[in-house]
């Protein structure tokens, strides 16, 4: 009996229960198919698809050491597994579990219902802590934790199907991509996700815990696995296990602490994509239903623009928006504060802001990416708002000005100690309005009419019950490593917590 196993976003042959599970059953065709229709979704990027391309040449080619070469093929689902199964005689489909988008959970649903009119079994495995039809968060850490424990699978021995043309992999520019130049943009590929869990546990990590909040020191200090683990090149499993054997050798100090806050967030991974599992329609609807109507559904499409293009004349901020434009990663913090000024200062819609993030990170997951836009613009009901000062972030987190100048050119002349308020600056007629925009809103007045709209729905009727229904649905429970939470049903450390990975 002939096995598909179905490649989405697990594409590696190490720790993958999906394809050792098909290469017990019999011989493999493994398959990854383009949906041209899902890269036509307002959250896909050409960054995104060329981080995927190069993450695909390099499954391919361990597959085909291992005996079964990658098929790649283009167009709908459905009809690509149909014909498939079709061609080689295959009852037998096997795939990971996703928690993807709407889009992608309606496709999944299509793809079941072929597969019982087909006659086709369809076997989709965990790869992380997330459950699926969970009934309640009690007893969710620990069930987490015994996934993560398992053993890792080795790459399994295969038998390929035979007959079948590997297919090409097509180009952005062939999917009809806009084009979207990111010159710093991170590579995908097995190796080079091993290349950064070695480097970031053996060098790079000691100074994690201090160095992930400034745009300056985050780059290099962070793990940079976000878009491998995003994509699966590496599961979160091999990432955590090889953390804790580094974390026996290293015990203690800075490196101790560092890599006790990675496994923290390792975890908190797990936790934010099992909201978005637990209730899909996040990525579109306010977690609260009172949080619907407190900002317009239409954004001042102006406004978006130039927050987009880092033409808000905030320096720091346009300088994040910049930089993730040009690199398609950003440190958390940073990410917490371009959500918070499109949301609050900005007064935003979540949704339109949240794709535009969407389409500039490389490392876009949509279980972490939408609660968290959700919980920066405050329409969670239940995290209590955080609006973030943009020049009070540039002067804490790049108080030399090096970040800022480096992104924000036209500043040159700007003495440093107007850097982050150039409108302050005497000669501020010379640049601002010029060579630099003024800045389009004032940041301590946009703040205080934010907060006050923010507090007036949260005070109305129904408010706080409805709030209360969405912490026994979501809220980690009490545990050590997510005592930051604040959706925790218990007073907890106001500190937001850091997702830098």
């Amino acid at each position: 009996m002939s096995v598909l196993v179905w490649f989405k976003r697990d594409l590696r042959l190490c720790d993958h229960p999906a394809l050792c599970l098909a290469a017990e059953r019999g011989p493999v065709l493994p398959v990854y198919i383009v949906e041209p229709e899902l890269w036509a979704q307002p959250d896909s990027s050409a960054r995104q698809w060329a981080f995927i391309a190069e993450s695909l040449e390099g499954l391919r080619a361990d597959l085909a050491q291992s005996g079964a070469p990658l098929a790649v093929r283009t167009g709908d689902a459905v009809a690509v597994l149909s014909r498939l199964c079709q061609q080689h005689s295959i009852t037998d489909l096997v795939s990971h579990e996703e928690t993807g988008t709407l889009w992608t959970y309606a496709r999944d649903r299509r793809v079941a219902a072929w597969a019982r009119s087909a006659s086709v079994r369809w076997t989709e495995l965990p790869q992380s802590g997330v459950v699926r039809r969970l009934a309640s968060r009690d007893g969710w850490a620990r069930s987490r934790d015994a996934f993560v424990a398992l053993p890792r699978l080795p790459a399994p021995s295969i038998t390929a199907v035979a007959g079948v043309e590997p297919g090409h992999i097509p180009s952005a520019r062939a999917l009809k991509l806009a084009d979207d130049r990111c010159p710093h943009r991170q590579i995908g590929g097995r190796a080079q996700a091993e290349r950064l869990l070695d480097g970031f546990l053996s060098l790079r990590g000691e100074p994690y815990r201090t160095a992930m909040s400034s745009p300056l020191t985050a780059e290099r200090a962070c793990s940079r696995l976000s878009p491998h683990l995003a994509l699966g090149t590496v599961s979160l499993r091999e990432a955590a296990q090889i953390t804790r054997a580094r974390q026996a050798e290293r015990p203690g100090g800075r490196w101790g602490g560092a890599l006790t806050s990675f496994q923290s967030r390792l975890a908190w991974r797990d936790h934010f994509i099992q909201k978005l599992e637990d209730q899909p329609s996040i990525e579109i609807r306010a977690l609260h239903p009172g949080a619907e109507a407190v900002r317009p559904r239409l954004s001042d499409a102006a406004r978006l623009q130039a927050w987009a293009a880092g033409e808000t004349g905030l320096p720091f901020l346009d300088a994040c928006m910049r930089y993730l434009a040009a690199t398609g990663w950003l440190n958390f913090r940073m990410r917490a504060m371009v959500t918070s000024f499109a949301s609050y200062h900005l007064w935003l819609d979540w949704r339109q802001s949240g794709a535009h993030l969407a389409r500039m990170f490389t490392d876009y997951e949509p279980g972490i990416h939408w609660p968290q836009v959700q919980m920066q613009s405050g329409t969670t009901g239940i995290n209590t708002p955080r609006i973030y000062n943009p020049v009070k972030q540039g002067l804490d987190q790049d108080p030399a000005g090096v970040f800022t100048r480096r992104w924000v050119p036209e500043l040159a002349a700007v003495p440093d100690a107007f850097l982050h308020e150039p409108w302050k600056w005497p000669e501020a007629r010379r640049l601002l309005g010029h060579r630099y925009p003024e800045p389009m809103i004032d940041v301590a007045s946009a703040a205080r009419a934010a907060r006050d709209a923010i507090w007036s729905a949260r005070r109305s009727p129904g408010f706080a019950d409805a709030a209360a229904q969405i912490v026994t649905r979501h809220a980690s429970r009490a545990d050590a490593r997510f005592v930051n939470d604040r959706t925790a049903p218990r007073k907890v450390p106001s500190a937001q917590l850091s997702l830098d990975l």
